[in-house]
């Protein structure tokens, strides 16, 4: 039967493998977020799964080897040694939500400025109120500080997507 599932690759390398099925006629879904970088000549799009395509195919017809052995690719995600389906539905869910997040804008790591009051919505800290200090350099990662003890300023690095304004 055909189904979807997951292919990890090797590090900056599913885009080649992309090629490598399409080429084949191996369906791919390698879903990209556009991004808004700090550096204008950096990349505008990335990976939304880094390491990771999915492929849709036969596993009786083209046998799981071929994914172990196809060139920068490290195999197929397997659970005690069985390829894991992907449900379509959920892959459809992605791409929606993917195309939602595009059409805004995509992803921008700019939205906050040093001095911003944001509300810290996910981990441990989550429902705290924060300021924003500034994005940690080539990384998803921002500083913000937060008042714990009186006047006290607590530094945090947290992920981006942890802050809301």
């Amino acid at each position: 039967m055909i189904h979807w599932y997951a292919l990890q690759t090797k590090p900056q390398k599913a885009p080649l493998v992309s090629q490598q099925l399409t080429a084949r006629n191996i369906p791919v879904f390698a879903p990209q977020l556009t991004i808004k970088p700090v550096n204008p000549r950096a990349r505008s799009v990335r990976p939304l799964f880094p390491g990771y395509v999915f492929v849709r195919t036969d596993l009786d017809s083209v046998g799981q080897s071929f994914f172990q052995y196809l060139p920068c690719a490290v195999g197929l995600v397997s659970f005690g040694g069985v390829p894991a389906v992907v449900e379509p539905e959920l892959l459809r869910e992605i791409e929606q939500r993917l195309a939602q997040i595009n059409a805004a804008g995509g992803e921008s790591f700019m939205k906050f400025r040093p001095g911003d009051r944001v509300r810290i919505e996910h981990g441990p800290f989550a429902g705290l109120e924060a300021i924003f200090d500034g994005r940690l350099r080539d990384s998803e990662r921002v500083r913000v500080l937060i008042e714990l003890i009186g006047q006290r300023q607590i530094v945090l690095e947290l992920n981006v997507g942890y802050v809301v304004s």
